[in-house]
């Protein structure tokens, strides 16, 4: 059973998650309106590279930590 510094500890885990997701989304939108703002087509595709690589990462990451519970049958 878990305690409760067992139960902080991983509350804190996920906001430091959160946190890291928001900070990598708003460092991406800059990058765009940078690379934007120069008409940099190289620097636009590189960009979209990076959100095509960190959305596959999360995706990953939520599958492999999300346990698959079979459907409950309506009675």
């Amino acid at each position: 059973m878990a305690t409760l510094q067992d139960v902080l500890a991983d509350v804190q885990q996920e906001s430091d998650i959160d946190d890291s997701i928001i900070t990598l989304l708003t460092n991406i939108s800059q990058q765009l309106k940078d690379a934007q703002a120069q008409n940099d087509p190289a620097a636009i595709q590189s960009v979209i590279n990076q959100i095509d690589a960190n959305k596959k990462k999360i995706s990953d990451a939520v599958t492999a930590n999300t346990s698959v519970q079979p459907p409950v049958a309506a009675q």
